[in-house]
């Protein structure tokens, strides 16, 4: 069964939808801070129970399908047709939607990637010899713009992949008229065989 663009972009799109989702429940479910529990010279951090850490490697694996699938549905040979780059690099209109889908791509992941871990560390390492902490979690709001971030990164691809699909018509347009019109006449039999009898 072959692949469709409608196909491609609604992979690109329910995967950037379930990335968000899960970055929001993750900033939703993230504790604001520990308990300090004081004991001989340190402070054990006692936190609640985080789906925070799962949640937010699960926003980031699905950021990174959406992307995935996001740059390889503009290149992908539909129909076995397969578009040089240069016919889609032509387009100025998708050169900036490609740039700002890596770009916020880029940035989602990093604010994702960056929260999860720190957060992971955050509730691995809850024994502190500063007795002042306050067991402290990872930044607020920063899952949740990651989340956002994410969501805006599969509509940039899905804009790219629309603009991709148009100049893969147009090029394919371009180059039917190239062939039917590039002076190729058509020679029919009987001309063929006047051609042979005037050379005898």
């Amino acid at each position: 069964m072959a692949v469709t663009v409608r196909q491609m972009a609604l992979i690109v799109g329910v995967f950037g939808v379930l990335s968000f989702v899960f970055g929001i429940i993750a900033e939703n479910k993230k504790p604001a801070s520990g308990t300090p529990l004081p004991g001989k010279d340190v402070v054990v951090c006692k936190y609640p129970s985080d789906p925070s850490v799962a949640l937010g490697y699960l926003s980031f694996a699905f950021l990174l399908v959406s992307t995935v699938v996001g740059f390889l549905s503009l290149f992908y040979p539909y129909q076995g047709k397969s578009l040089p780059q240069a016919a889609l690099f032509r387009s100025k209109s998708f050169v900036v939607f490609f740039n700002i889908s890596l770009l916020t791509a880029g940035l989602a992941a990093a604010l994702l990637l960056w929260t999860t871990i720190t957060e992971q560390l955050h509730l691995s390492r809850n024994v502190h010899h500063n007795i002042e902490t306050t067991c402290p979690t990872a930044k607020t709001g920063l899952l949740g713009g990651g989340a956002f971030v994410s969501l805006d990164s599969s509509l940039f691809w899905l804009v790219a992949l629309m603009l991709a699909d148009n100049a893969r018509e147009d090029y394919f347009e371009d180059l039917d008229k190239d062939v039917k019109g590039g002076g190729f006449a058509e020679v029919h039999g009987a001309d063929y065989g006047n051609v042979i009898k005037g050379s005898a």
